[in-house]
């Protein structure tokens, strides 16, 4: 875990709700956060995790 960047561009899930928030910085590495804790620390993923992350979840909600 790492401390976010205040430069980072923060984009938050369209799935996101008053309880179950996150934000994702789409940089080199990708990093995600709790939209509610803004200052605490987020997860950091290499882009290639993130892309296999994200084939994942398409492969998922293709098959429901």
């Amino acid at each position: 875990m790492t401390f976010p960047d205040p430069i980072s561009e923060w984009r938050k899930s369209s799935a996101s709700g008053p309880e179950n928030c996150v934000e994702v910085s789409l940089g080199r590495p990708v990093k995600v956060r709790d939209s509610k804790v803004c200052e605490g620390p987020c997860l950091v993923v290499g882009s290639a995790a993130w892309g296999s992350f994200l084939d994942s979840l398409s492969g998922h909600y293709a098959a429901s």
